[in-house]
């Protein structure tokens, strides 16, 4: 499917993106025959992409189960072996149990070489002592580069600066034919030079380039006798731990590693849970094998792209260990120490790809060695997620693009490898772990790496699972209700569990109060709105109006807020159109809680706070000169994504000014992977790179609201099509980096939550059915179908499926809604109404002039259908010239 490269217009294409027919038929209330719709479709192939004619509706296959991403069980295999190094035999016998068994061998090692005793060391810098990764005190002294023990090191203090030079003086004069650097795992020497002391002077005896390996073996071209030795560093690898020069020994001889053997599996996409090793023997002297892991294959080192022991200061230096019995085991990698306080794994992973090396960590010996021979019949994974396989799904989509149904259920496989038990063992290290939440069902904002419920990623996860697997809203009702239940005595809410509640986030608390609304919404869950009321009015009015100025605006830096972060720790200040444009949509929906429950005076008061807001955005942040809002009152003049798009969702723009703000966007932000959250670098290098898929969901939204099917389309095949097709595939990322790189490298979490919105989007905008009031009791059906021949789908509701099927021809629109006992709702035609004639069988509902009863209206050139009650209905659309 390919789409346009030329920006919107600004004009309103009505959801069709080229010329067609329009049809609506009803039934019920209408008193047209009802049209029964089958939960699964009839079987067949899966769907080509713009199917269109009488034909279609055959080929539309038993499709949509043939799109789903989840594993079949709970024990997952690798697909495929993707690399060996090393002695390996049979790496294949790793992907199915039984049979064949994979050997691993490697051979004890010589013993290094030494200095001669009184061999000095000294640098040019030394870092200063500190607790190091693992809390332990560390010194990090050039006498550590030759010391003989490869768990110290000598660490410059020039970060990012060169050179850095540490020189070795023997006692006296010794003949080397080269020597051997060992450097950190967090970051090797990629260039330095070997000078030797002979006749007075410094010799260069080598210079090495480009350097990736940890044991560099440096062979002088003859044996030179000298007493001193010089090694200066002129680049080294970037890590998440700095720029520095580690060096943990330095040998006095070229001595070539050998390899480690290794098998790197593929699982075929991001999957979690507890890796399975089932190892069937092993030599006597307890080899060790490390697990590292990685989301994609870019960052598939031998260190885990994100380890959680890490993060905490733990043992693991970035790999799991095992010493593996000579009687082999059943190893399910769980957090922990094999041996008292040795051989450390990290437990739960997120990842695509492992490797299993025959190799262990000097500090691990003996309880773990790193040579000998390792038998191994098989791998899997203990899967942890939600299990999404086809007879959970209660709610559904299908279309005749191949592409958008894949970036659906993508979306539905990231938010099922996201909703897991909240457990102390795996969850973010940094001060995360709750009584309150252990053991209950959550939504994690990533698989890999912030293991924790962020209010803010369930802005769209929340949706995600409601539109999909409804059964299991409790994740998102117990992450609401324990914050909540933390809410501080100003009444800010925290927006996660992370720092033991108090990490201070200014806009999460709003998300608090617009999932709540979503909570209710989908569900109809009358008491939780009922229980959590009073927190509702403690945060709408007490903490935000002590952060609101004399100009009725949110703004931070006011109560000490200056400090705060937001859901990208921007450092934004003063009044940010973002901020009070979500502010607005919290003040609504807080309105629409209160309705709820009958408490009128919150509700309207809330509503005019809102309309208020709202009036102040348009008077003080409007940029005329741009055609968009600004993204804050205070500092250079920028436009952001988040700001201009929930101005357009919540109603803050009108008409003319939603139409602006989105060509502006798309003039200034479009890029190949998505369109990016600021129009210029003025906020930080690179601003106008980045995309985030969280906060393109509401500017995906407010193309569809507007009437802007083809330039929604667009983004979307844009955004997700780039996450679709690079590694890890399948699943969709956090952010994504210029040139559409992964924006914060191996860190970037490759599986997130927040980053769905294209099924609610597909579902309550292209298939167009969306609830409209608590527990859908009431819902509306309102297709945009933009270049897409055909669709349908299903909705679970509390009261039984919403099913939705309509197609798009060349000249008529044809729609079937099958109703649940209990709801009641409308259809909004897509097309203009004057040159439609509405049918419901032989019944003329509208013939581009008039109505044949009040329950077909027309506002704004469209036509709607209302009071459809339980049952089949069906409409015809036809396009009239």
């Amino acid at each position: 499917m390919t789409s346009s490269d030329t920006p919107d217009s600004g004009t309103p294409d009505k959801g069709i993106g080229i010329p067609r027919r329009t049809v609506v038929t009803t039934a019920g209330a209408l008193g047209l025959a009802a049209v029964s719709l089958s939960a699964g479709l009839p079987a067949a192939a899966a769907p080509a992409a713009r199917e269109t004619g009488a034909a279609a509706p055959a080929r539309r296959a038993n499709g949509w189960q043939h799109y789903v991403q989840a594993p079949s069980s709970r024990t997952v295999r690798p697909v495929r072996v993707v690399g060996t190094s090393g002695d390996v035999r049979r790496p294949d016998a790793l992907l199915e149990p039984g049979g064949a068994r994979t050997l691993l061998r490697r051979p004890r090692p010589e013993a290094a070489p030494r200095w001669p005793d009184g061999t000095k060391a000294e640098a040019s810098s030394t870092h200063a002592g500190n607790n190091g990764n693992d809390g332990r005190p560390r010194t990090y002294d050039a006498a550590n580069a030759i010391d003989g023990d490869p768990d110290t090191f000598w660490n410059d203090d020039t970060q990012g600066v060169f050179p850095d030079v540490l020189t070795v003086t023997l006692p006296q004069a010794a003949r080397l034919p080269g020597i051997t650097v060992i450097s950190n795992s967090d970051g090797v020497p990629t260039d330095l030079t070997v000078d030797v002391w002979r006749d007075g002077a410094w010799t260069t005896a080598a210079t090495i380039s480009d350097n990736d390996v940890i044991q560099k073996a440096v062979p002088f071209p003859e044996d030179i006798t000298t007493d001193r030795v010089r090694i200066t560093v002129t680049g080294v690898q970037d890590t998440p731990h700095g720029a520095f020069t580690r060096v943990n020994e330095v040998w006095p001889a070229p001595v070539e590693p050998v390899p480690a053997p290794s098998v790197t599996v593929d699982f075929g996409k991001v999957v979690v849970g507890y890796p399975q090793i089932r190892f069937t023997s092993a030599s006597d002297n307890a080899p060790g094998v490390r697990l590292a892991f990685s989301e994609t294959r870019q960052f598939l080192t031998n260190r885990s792209d994100f380890t959680r022991s890490d993060q905490a200061g733990g043992a693991g230096q970035g790999t799991d260990q095992f010493a593996v019995p000579a009687r082999g085991a059943d190893w399910t990698d769980r957090k922990g120490f094999q041996s008292g306080d040795k051989v450390f794994a990290d437990g739960l992973h997120g990842f695509r790809y492992l490797t299993i090396t025959l190799d262990a960590l000097s500090s691990d010996a003996p309880a773990a060695q790193p040579w000998g021979e390792v038998e191994i019949d098989s791998v899997a994974l203990s899967f942890t997620g939600y299990l999404g396989t086809p007879g959970t799904y209660r709610g559904w989509f299908l279309c005749s693009d191949d592409e958008l149904n894949r970036y659906w259920y993508g979306a539905s496989y990231t938010n099922e490898i996201v909703t897991d038990t909240f457990r102390q063992e795996d969850v973010d290290p940094r001060g995360a772990w709750s009584a309150s939440l252990e053991g209950k069902l959550v939504l994690h904002d990533g698989a890999k790496r912030d293991r924790d419920p962020y209010v803010g990623d369930l802005a769209v996860s929340a949706r995600t699972l409601y539109l999909t697997h409804d059964d299991t809203a409790e994740a998102a009702r117990n992450v609401l209700a324990d914050l909540a239940e933390h809410q501080r005595a100003d009444g800010w809410i925290p927006p996660a569990s992370i720092s033991g509640y108090t990490l201070p986030l200014f806009d999460y608390p709003l998300y608090w109060v617009t999932c709540s609304w979503d909570y209710v919404l989908y569900t109809g869950d009358r008491a939780y709105a009922a229980r959590y009321h009073p927190h509702l009015v403690k945060v709408l009015d007490t903490w935000y109006p002590s952060v609101t100025d004399d100009a009725g605006l949110l703004s931070k830096g006011l109560n000490g807020t200056g400090g705060y972060g937001d859901y990208a720790f921007l450092g934004r200040t003063g009044r940010v159109t973002y901020y009070n444009a979500l502010y607005v949509q919290a003040l609504r929906d807080g309105a629409r809680l209160a309705r709820l429950l009958g408490r009128d005076a919150d509700a309207t008061r809330w509503q005019a706070r809102a309309d208020e807001v709202a009036q102040a955005v348009n008077s003080l942040l409007w940029d005329a000169d741009a055609g968009a809002y600004l993204d804050s009152a205070t500092g250079p003049v920028r436009h952001a994504q988040d700001g201009n798009a929930l101005a357009v969702v919540t109603g803050i723009a009108d008409a003319d000014r939603a139409a602006s703000a989105l060509t502006h966007l798309d003039t200034t932000t479009k890029r190949a992977y998505g369109n990016a959250f600021m129009d210029n670098d003025t906020l930080f290098d690179q601003a106008s790179q980045r995309v985030y898929a969280f906060t393109s969901y509401p500017e995906i939204q407010a193309r569809f609201l507007t009437g802007r099917a083809a330039s929604a389309l667009d983004q979307i095949r844009r955004t997700y099509g780039w996450m679709d097709r690079h590694d890890p595939g399948t699943t969709h990322w956090e952010g994504i980096g210029p040139d559409g790189s992964l924006y914060e490298g191996a860190y970037t979490s490759m599986a997130h939550g927040w980053s769905t919105g294209v099924l609610p989007a597909l579902t309550h905008h292209l298939l167009g059915a969306r609830p409209t009031s608590p527990g859908y009791a009431t819902w509306e059906v309102a297709p945009q179908p933009g270049d897409v021949d055909w669709a349908m789908g299903q909705l679970p509701t509390p009261h039984g499926p919403l099913r939705v099927e309509w197609e798009n021809g060349d000249h008529e629109f044809r729609l079937t809604v099958h109703v649940p006992d209990g709801t009641r709702g409308s259809v909004v035609v897509p097309g203009d109404a004057r040159r439609l004639r509405v049918r419901a069988g032989s019944r003329t509902l509208w013939d581009g002039r008039r109505a044949a009863t009040r329950d077909v209206t027309v506002a704004d050139g469209t036509v709607t259908v209302s009071n459809l009650g339980p049952g089949g209905h069906s409409l015809v659309c036809e396009r009239q010239a």
